[in-house]
């Protein structure tokens, strides 16, 4: 069983699956990381080919990632925006969204140049994106973590004891 990570920008995907991956001793992938390492960074590819051809390309990798087994998968942001993602990465394993606070994503993310959802500033485009995504990301959760005031660790200690991970 594979453990799913989702949630918005800056929630902390990437860091709770590292915590989550030291607790476990599980795998961990994240989908943005495997779209650089095959096409290069995000950005550039939003600007030559529009976030629908980034749409595709996600889905191509997350039914790649899904095929393996016993590892924890964090996915970019908007990742489970499309069903068929959603489909494959249920099929996969148990989905977890990590619900954050538009502050606090707001904090995270003020000044990332890597993201290009965020052109035309972080707030705005935080408080614009989030009230469209979560009913996506609670659609897909199987379970739900308030993260704002918890450590990683302590998220990834909830996601193992929720579906009893071993631990090392």
């Amino acid at each position: 069983m594979n453990i799913v990570l989702c949630g918005m920008m800056g929630c902390g995907k990437t860091t709770v699956a590292a915590a989550l991956s030291a607790l476990t001793g599980m795998e961990q992938t994240d989908t943005d990381a495997e779209i650089v390492k095959e096409y290069g960074r995000i950005a550039d590819i939003f600007e030559r080919y529009g976030e629908a051809r980034f749409r595709e390309i996600e889905c191509q990798t997350v039914e790649k990632i899904c095929r393996r087994d016993n590892i924890i998968i964090a996915t970019g942001g908007g990742c489970v925006l499309r069903e068929e993602n959603v489909r494959l990465l249920r099929g996969s394993g148990k989905i977890v969204f990590l619900r954050t606070r538009p502050e606090t994503l707001i904090g995270r993310v003020e000044g990332d140049t890597e993201r290009p959802l965020l052109a035309g500033g972080a707030e705005k485009r935080i408080k614009e994106i989030l009230p469209v995504r979560t009913p996506f990301y609670e659609g897909a959760a199987d379970f739900i973590v308030d993260t704002d005031n918890l450590s990683p660790e302590e998220i990834a200690a909830a996601i193992a004891k929720k579906y009893q991970l071993p631990v090392k």
